[in-house]
């Protein structure tokens, strides 16, 4: 993503350097040009797709342009504020999940098994052998089944 934005950058660059080597007149022909294009396309389509390295470019734009002229961009002061409020619910969405994980049932029936089985093992032998048998599991969640632990 970071790679197409540099490419993005780059090319808008080469594309200013080119432009700043042409007359005037060239200038102004394609100016007029592009507002008619403009106009012709807002009259077919109501609302433009955009993705995200052509909010940054026109976010960055949009700042070097005198106030007078803003009004006739697209992207507005309110459009630039929603796509930052869209990127910030974006990114900061944390799962809502508390507390710990639920315990397995195959975990869980395991370890009553074992505790079953082996009535003079304490938790930690039981989660040692919960270890080696490849589970992931804690101590204290070997602890905290009260029936395990009485055997």
């Amino acid at each position: 993503m970071a790679l197409r934005l540099v490419y993005l950058v780059f090319w808008r660059l080469l594309q200013w350097a080119v432009l700043l080597a042409r007359d005037s007149a060239a200038k102004d022909i394609e100016l007029l040009v592009l507002r008619h294009e403009v106009a012709a396309l807002r009259r077919q389509v109501s609302r433009p797709r955009v993705d995200w390295a052509d909010r940054a470019v026109l976010a960055c734009l949009a700042r070097l342009l005198p106030a007078r002229l803003r009004g006739g961009v697209f992207v507005g002061p309110t459009t630039l504020l929603r796509w930052h409020r869209d990127l910030v619910r974006r990114r900061w969405t944390y799962p809502s999940r508390r507390g710990r994980p639920p315990i397995n049932a195959e975990i869980r029936g395991l370890v009553l098994r074992l505790a079953r089985e082996n009535s003079t093992w304490g938790y930690r032998r039981i989660h040692g052998e919960l270890c080696r048998l490849g589970h992931r599991v804690g101590a204290s969640t070997v602890w905290a089944n009260p029936e395990a632990v009485r055997g």
